[in-house]
């Protein structure tokens, strides 16, 4: 008999336990049995081909519609074309040299045929695929067992091996497995209506009914987020006996001289979110919150007031920023929002009055001597910087506050690096700040130990964003009308970004099929000599010595510079109310959230912004559809759930990126804020009363399955 820790060699062979492991990362029976099905199809439910990725390896179960035969170009034999449709759209199949099969891929057949997702000639394409035909008047000829079944698993597969596989190899192992020790405590099972996980592990790949399925899938997602929600509780549970600073408010300090001299009123919005932070800071133990808000709508006038609080205590706050472009902008429009307020030790300054201070890496010796004296000896108030704040050399006298500006810029080290920085053994309070839109489930799971709060106000006095798609591969004279519009700004006396994915002077890196994405050393020349020629071009990008990017920046919000061409280092905090219009290159290579944070920096001013999409990628793919979603709405919290739609949740209890291998198998952030919810209760409760599961052993090899060593280390330290 199999148990779920055996390894795939000793049940299903070294040649198919070789092809799982080498294209899948599947090693042992509960890899195997975790893999789930990516979607299940029904007999005569053909897939819909609409949403197809570029470059991804798909499986779709289709219909052939036509076939035929067309001489190769440049060596003898011929390409089979076999067109394939969902009933509504089409793409193609090409086997080259392999006519052949025309035999067997007759026109009214369906099956799964699986590849790599390519395009030929501006449509979707699969070449040579590999598949698996079904006849639908005849079950008992069908190669796979499982089409046989009214519900079809259609696995996530790679090259090297296809889904049907996949199901093949599932299979064998079922048809042995022991029964499977349940985790989860009998009465939470009855309480919460689950069943149990071996009957559920069954289920979910081999369902003979609907009802089947939903059972099997609501107890493999109630088990992903109670063990996500256990972790997040324990975390909260060992937080709140840290200690921290505590900064109650007073009535004459600074914080109240400058909302005196405010020159005009704080929101509602600012007002309730400032005063929760106020009576965070006011205790003994570390605030985490997290601050959400769209551009413009006020975030920073919040972390101010709460940096002014903690100096009024006779303490330090730092500011953290993810570019060096970004925390020099950070500081001087912290000092100008200060006025004298912030000019402390200088003639003129108010009294009270504070300092701000830059810190960052690129700064001269000499210069970075001297800020680094101001924070050590605690001249300086607020202390502004790049990651290079937190390093071991750098010092604080009383570091009582750290705001963290688009935290999901920062490595899980440097965040644990800040928890070090208090004074006396204490832990600063953290206030996490993003304009990117965070859906509060995701909120709930992935910032489960921090409150959350929210500016949803829209900026007053921005002007509309227009927002095109520019289709290059299909109308390449939109292209050349997209610079034109560039040249009639300018010659308005207005101003444009173009922002390239790559910089120029750095490899690639391995694009596949597609070619590099366009960069901003090799796009300048070609825009100077041609469709731009004669406007004044500057440059920015993350590898210029800071001097040259301030006095770029300078330039450009000075209006010396007609086109900005950038990367990314634009994103955010660049505030140029001049600039109208911005074209992003190879579009598609920015998330969905990314491509709404670029946009926000034009439109800023009395003028309306216009953000041109260039995109080369074909129609009908997911990328298009992403495209257009950020074409059709200006909302950062719609669009941050299709963000989260699109690109999958990711590792959320590790370092690595969405789109990796992912904690999260079948629960979705967006579509069960019940499950994550009653989890959520479930884990306090259970931990409140047993912080370490010693009475719940179960529970606590579900934790431990879920936490590796590596995810343990990001646990502790983000």
């Amino acid at each position: 008999m199999t148990t779920m820790a055996d390894r795939l060699s000793g049940v299903l062979g070294a040649k198919t336990a070789k092809a799982l492991a080498a294209s899948l990362d599947l090693h042992t029976v509960a890899d195997l049995l975790r893999h789930y099905p990516r979607r299940y199809a029904r007999r005569g439910e053909l897939t819909d081909i609409v949403g197809l990725e570029l470059g991804e390896y798909a499986t779709v179960l289709a219909r052939i519609e036509s076939t035929k035969r067309r001489p190769m170009k440049n060596r003898r034999g011929q390409i089979l074309e076999v067109v394939l449709t969902d009933g509504s759209r089409r793409m193609s199949c090409a086997f080259f040299g392999q006519e052949w099969r025309e035999k067997e891929l007759r026109p009214g057949r369906s099956g799964l045929f699986a590849g790599k997702v390519s395009a030929f000639r501006s449509n979707l394409q699969l070449s040579n695929p590999e598949y698996e035909l079904f006849d639908d008047d005849d079950d008992s000829s069908s190669t796979v067992d499982s089409f046989v079944k009214q519900i079809i698993p259609v696995y996530p597969a790679a090259a090297g091996i296809t889904s049907w596989a996949v199901s093949r190899a599932v299979r064998q192992v079922l048809d042995t497995l022991d029964p499977v020790d349940d985790p989860l405590p009998e009465v939470l099972c009855a309480e919460h209506g689950l069943t149990d996980l071996d009957t559920a592990l069954r289920r979910i790949h081999r369902p003979e009914s609907q009802e089947e399925l939903d059972s099997a899938r609501e107890r493999l997602k109630w088990d992903e987020a109670l063990s996500i929600q256990l972790i997040f509780a324990q975390r909260r549970q060992s937080e709140v006996s840290d200690p921290a600073p505590a900064c109650p408010r007073i009535d004459d300090g600074i914080a109240a001289a400058f909302d005196e001299r405010l020159p005009f009123e704080l929101t509602e919005g600012q007002r309730e979110v400032g005063e929760a932070v106020a009576a965070d800071l006011a205790t003994a133990h570390p605030m985490n919150r997290l601050l959400q808000g769209e551009v413009g709508s006020g975030k920073t006038i919040v972390a101010l007031r709460a940096m002014l609080q903690v100096i009024d205590a006779g303490r330090q706050a730092a500011m953290l920023a993810p570019t060096e472009v970004l925390a020099a902008q950070h500081a001087r429009s912290l000092r100008e929002l200060l006025g004298d307020l912030g000019k402390a030790g200088e003639l003129g300054a108010a009294d009270p009055a504070t300092k701000v201070t830059l810190l960052t890496g690129s700064m001269s010796a000499k210069e970075r001597k001297h800020a680094l004296l101001e924070a050590a000896s605690g001249e300086a108030g607020i202390v502004v910087g790049t990651h290079a704040l937190i390093q071991d050399h750098v010092t604080f006298a009383d570091l009582a506050l750290a705001v963290v500006d688009e935290q999901h810029r920062f490595g899980v080290e440097q965040r644990d690096a800040l928890r070090t920085r208090g004074a006396d053994g204490t832990s600063p309070h953290v206030l996490v700040m993003t304009a990117t839109p965070i859906p509060r489930t995701v909120a709930m799971t992935v910032y489960g130990d921090l409150e959350t709060s929210a500016l949803r106000q829209l900026p007053s006095g921005r002007s509309p964003i227009a927002t095109t798609v520019v289709p290059v591969a299909e109308k390449p004279s939109w292209l050349d009308r997209a610079w034109q519009r560039i040249t009639e700004e300018v010659g308005k006396g207005r101003q444009a970004y173009v922002v390239c994915p790559r910089i120029g002077d750095e490899p690639p890196g391995d694009t596949g099929d597609r070619r590099p994405p366009i960069a901003v050393l090799d796009l300048v020349p070609m825009l100077e000599q041609g469709p731009l020629h004669g406007l004044r071009i500057g440059v920015l990008h993350g590898r210029q010595p800071t001097e040259d990017k301030d006095a770029v920046m300078r330039a450009f919000a000075a209006g010396e510079v007609d086109v900005l061409v950038a990367t990314t280092v634009v994103e955010v905090g660049v505030n140029v109310p001049n600039a109208t219009v911005m074209a992003i290159m190879d579009a598609e290579r920015f998330g969905v959230s990314q491509l709404h944070q670029l946009r926000g920096r034009v439109g800023r001013g009395s003028e309306p912004g216009l953000c041109l999409l260039v995109t080369e990628m074909p129609d009908g793919t997911s990328t298009r559809q992403r495209l257009a979603a950020v074409e059709s709405t200006t909302d950062g919290f719609e669009l941050s759930k299709l963000d989260l739609e699109l690109r999958r949740e990711g590792d959320i209890l590790g370092a690595a990126q969405s789109g990796t291998k992912s904690a999260l198998k079948l629960l979705s952030l967006l579509d069960d804020e019940d499950v994550i919810a009653r989890a959520r209760t479930v884990a306090q409760q259970v931990v409140g009363a047993d912080p370490e599961l010693a009475g719940s052993p179960g529970l606590a090899r579900m934790v431990a399955e879920v936490i590796d060593s590596e995810r343990a280390e990001y646990l502790e330290k983000s």
